[in-house]
């Protein structure tokens, strides 16, 4: 049994030499995988003018690196978001500022037995 299963193990790790260049190369090649965006087209023309507006990784769709967001949404009306958002967490930081508890009371506050050392402390018995 054990004759057998080193026979197979030493086939495996390429006893007959199929199977070790076979590893070999389907590594050489990223294991059959290729690369990950597609093949690299290395251009033999100038670019077109507006080349690198276009992400075009090897997919049937190419697709614009700019977002088509612009025809919907108007400079001023961009401008209004940008400027409320703005606002809102200019007051949220606003408000948590005006309420900081810490800032108030640097320290904890301390507790003696006794009803708080109330007569030691100058108060009536």
């Amino acid at each position: 049994m054990a004759g057998r299963l080193s026979n197979v193990a030493s086939r495996i790790l390429g006893g007959n030499g199929i199977v070790s260049r076979s590893v070999a190369s389907s590594l050489r090649l990223r294991s059959g995988m290729g690369l990950p965006v597609g093949k690299h087209i290395v251009p033999d023309k100038p670019l077109p003018v507006n080349d690198e507006l276009i992400w075009d990784n090897g997919t049937a769709f190419p697709e614009p690196c700019i977002d088509r967001i612009a025809d919907t949404v108007g400079k001023y009306e961009a401008l209004a978001w940008m400027c409320g958002g703005l606002s809102f967490f200019a007051s949220l930081g606003l408000l948590a500022w005006w309420n900081d508890k810490a800032s108030k009371i640097p320290f904890t506050p301390k507790v003696y037995p006794c009803d708080n050392l109330r007569v030691e402390l100058g108060g009536e018995p």
